[in-house]
């Protein structure tokens, strides 16, 4: 009897398997299984090999709560699965234990399982307070900020406030209605601070929907001021209209810290608007600008207030607030401390960086889960955020490591690096992983990435952000 291999694939030493034939266009596609080990988030193992060169996992394990039952896994290992997780691209911790079936990645990153779902809930669950969280995740934060070098002239430090939209999340501890960009709505309305040269984020406080702008604006500062290393000096610190605050305003000023914060359009301050007539013209057609020393309401001295004006005709995509009293015009009103040999136009502009730290936020919010994780403690909620904002952070950190001069997204790297997948086995002894990365252009841009990650001098063997396909 004539033997058939129609059903068996020949590629490799696989278990024989039935094919589900699968009709195309331009040919017919036979679809089958394999027991062979292979990992689809193979493209992790540099990510991985930096964590071990930096050795985060003995950072997390020094800042994180034991765990007493002797057969549970460690916090380190399900804090670290869950933020890998969360760079594979999870939105939900459902979606993070879904790793478990992934016989790579645990070896990979030096964990013994990854969490499950059930497992990362208690995890989170056992953080209740903010002393807490401020106590565990505070030397995780300060981590990241040593991993950065003096600059002359300082850093810049950007805080703003954002919301976290969850209409449906009934019954989660902070979730309240209140003002956001879409309406009332129920949501979270955390703070975010950021080192805005190297787009590190410095700290994250969440807070109710409900809570004003300002509510511990000077308490969310001074924990991320002293917690940074002595040699990381702030040059300028930038604030949207929620920070200015003459509490906030006194504490910069008691530091010696020069800022620029948006001042809050109130009566008093559209009053002064109204009666400005030193408006001087700017290099940029139809912006024009105008000095005051003003104090405002509540304010303890007067303080140097820069209004700036965009006429809509000229300039429609200009920021600002619309005035009813003063048609055709958009107006901005900053508050600095800057000496006045910086002129007005200059300030606006400084402040006008700011726009890379909302980008972040977007960034976040996109790429990292911030509007999808939402628990039903608040304050593990709070844990879980945080460390998501973190492997944002070693995202980045990993790409300066690299020596990419430009940062790429985070959807750009699981697209370039993260979601290659790759074939494991043991080869004399050794634990194998083969790539499946074509030869040319490709595989020498991961040859350099791999012997950067494995070179004992951390400044040495710059990479390319992305392959040299003109080679090719």
């Amino acid at each position: 009897m004539k033997k058939t291999t129609e059903h068996t694939d020949e590629s490799g030493p696989q278990t024989v398997t039935d094919f589900i034939k699968m009709e195309t266009e331009g040919e017919c596609i036979k679809i089958g299984f394999t027991d062979q080990k292979i990992s689809p988030h193979a493209g992790l193992s540099p990510f991985a090999g930096y964590l071990h060169w930096c050795r985060f996992k003995s950072v997390l394990t020094a800042a994180l709560p034991l765990r007493t039952s002797p057969n549970a896994t460690s916090s380190a290992d399900l804090a670290l699965g869950f933020m890998v997780g969360i760079l594979a691209g999870a939105k939900k911790l459902a979606q993070v234990a879904y790793l478990r079936r992934d016989q790579l990645l645990p070896g990979l990153l030096g964990i013994v399982r990854f969490g499950s779902q059930s497992a990362l809930s208690r995890f989170f669950k056992s953080f209740s307070s903010a002393q807490q969280n401020s106590h565990c995740f505070a030397p995780l934060w300060r981590w990241g900020m040593e991993q950065l070098n003096s600059r002359p002239g300082g850093y810049t430090l950007d805080l703003d406030t954002t919301t976290l939209l969850h209409e449906d999340a009934h019954g989660k501890e902070g979730v309240r209605t209140g003002h956001t960009p879409q309406g009332f709505k129920r949501c979270y309305h955390p703070l975010v601070g950021v080192i805005a040269e190297p787009q590190l984020v410095a700290g994250l406080w969440l807070r109710p929907g409900n809570t004003r702008c300002d509510n511990n604006a000077v308490a969310f500062t001074v924990e991320i001021l002293e917690r940074l290393p002595s040699y990381i000096r702030i040059g300028l610190v930038r604030a949207d209209s929620g920070f200015c605050d003459e509490k906030w305003l006194q504490l910069l000023e008691e530091r010696r810290l020069r800022y620029i914060v948006v001042g809050r359009l109130y009566r008093p301050v559209q009053r002064l608007i109204r009666k400005t007539t030193a408006w001087q013209p700017t290099e940029l057609p139809g912006t024009e600008v105008a000095e005051e020393i003003y104090q405002g309401w509540g304010w303890g001295c007067p303080r140097r207030v820069i209004l700036i004006r965009h006429r809509q005709a000229e300039r429609p995509e200009a920021g600002g607030r619309l005035l009813v009293d003063c048609p055709g015009y958009k107006y901005q009103v900053l508050v600095s401390n800057l000496p006045p040999s910086v002129g007005g136009l200059e300030v606006w502009r400084r402040y006008n960086g700011r726009g890379d730290s909302e980008n972040i936020i977007k960034e976040l919010d996109a790429s990292f889960a911030l509007p999808e994780i939402c628990l039903e403690r608040f304050y593990a909620t709070e844990a879980a955020l945080t460390l998501a904002v973190l492997s944002y952070n070693l995202c980045i950190l990993f790409q300066r490591h690299l020596g990419w001069s430009e940062r790429v997204r985070a959807a750009t790297l699981r697209f370039r690096l993260f979601t290659t997948g790759g074939v494991t086995s043991r080869t004399a002894g050794y634990h194998t992983i083969r790539l499946a990365v074509a030869a040319g252009p490709l595989r020498a841009w991961w040859k350099a990435i791999l012997q950067k990650i494995v070179c004992p001098f951390p400044n040495c063997i710059a990479v390319d952000s992305s392959p040299d396909f003109s080679t090719a």
